[in-house]
């Protein structure tokens, strides 16, 4: 028996890493997958191909479980809808999606193209749009539905060279939150999770010297995909029926729950009286600074707190 029996899960970006990973565990668990990936490159330049899913979903069905494929793209809404109907015609329904699908356009702000900002965007930010969209009315009418999606700590914290990725990831975030607020009167959850995997994702990161390689063989070692992706199924299964509106993070056998913004010093002027542009420069900003937050990446704890803050590290 498994925590998702008689369930059924569509998971995105299934072909590699974190979401191969979701698919195999969510399959082992007793869910009937399907296995979405386009198939394409890193930084979503290639033409897609149908053979990633299709061998993670025979690897499924090769082990006893049940699952189809499909390499469309988490960008196109009708091309969306087509897994949800192929779901529920292969399946007999759908319960759960996990989104981790995702690309990589990695450049500076003052040296990132529009199409650099587009596609990043699109591929994460209008994915999980199209992902929620596609699925959201089904979930409420059956009283029964849960999303995982994928935000990071690029935009959690900030990272550099990530603008583009950063803002689809933050975006993310207040999705899966309002998701999770509008759906609570339905059953339906929603949570999002900043993972610290070895994926082709963290390996697309230039190495410049010695330590950098060091510290890569470690990750390789002690955070990998399948960590997350653990997490991931455990959140969108009924055992976790209480649980939406979050934003966790694992990072190897790390498991942590972010906060959440709320404000953290006010400043107010007393009745009758209002804030000039001379006196929020030298009273309001004055009294704030000692909780401003600097441009250091913020450490994340367990295996990735001594990689230091400024290596790169996309989820």
């Amino acid at each position: 028996m498994g925590v998702l029996d008689g369930k059924v899960v569509l998971v995105t970006g299934g072909g590699n890493g974190i979401g191969r990973d979701c698919a195999l565990i969510a399959a082992r668990e007793g869910a009937k997958v399907l296995v979405n990936d386009l198939g394409g490159g890193l930084k979503g330049e290639d033409e897609g191909s149908a053979g990633p899913a299709e061998a993670v979903a025979q690897e499924i069905r090769a082990a006893g479980g049940e699952a189809a494929s499909n390499s469309d793209s988490v960008t196109n809404y009708k091309a969306v809808q087509g897994m949800v109907e192929q779901a529920r015609d292969t399946f007999g329904g759908l319960h759960a999606v996990i989104n981790p699908a995702g690309i990589l356009r990695d450049t500076m702000f003052h040296k990132m193209s529009e199409d650099d900002w587009d596609r990043v965007i699109d591929v994460h930010l209008r994915g999980s749009f199209n992902v929620g969209r596609a699925t959201i009315e089904l979930f409420r009418d059956q009283q029964d539905g849960a999303y995982m999606f994928y935000t990071s700590t690029s935009g959690l914290f900030g990272n550099i060279g990530q603008a583009n990725y950063g803002a689809a990831k933050m975006g993310i975030a207040g999705l899966s939150r309002i998701i999770a607020m509008e759906g609570a009167r339905n059953n339906v959850r929603s949570n999002c999770i900043a993972p610290v995997a070895w994926t082709r994702m963290t390996q697309s990161v230039p190495i410049k010297d010695e330590a950098a390689a060091a510290r890569r063989k470690v990750m390789a070692e002690k955070i990998r995909p399948d960590q997350p992706a653990r997490f991931s199924v455990a959140l969108v299964s009924p055992a976790a029926a209480g649980v939406s509106g979050q934003i966790f993070g694992v990072s190897g056998e790390t498991i942590m729950l972010y906060s959440q913004p709320r404000p953290i010093e006010t400043c107010t002027k007393p009745e009758g009286q209002e804030w000039t542009v001379d006196a929020i420069i030298k009273e309001a900003l004055p009294k704030m600074a000692p909780k401003f937050f600097d441009l250091n990446r913020a450490p994340q704890g367990g295996a990735q707190q001594n990689q230091g803050q400024q290596q790169r590290q996309p989820a």
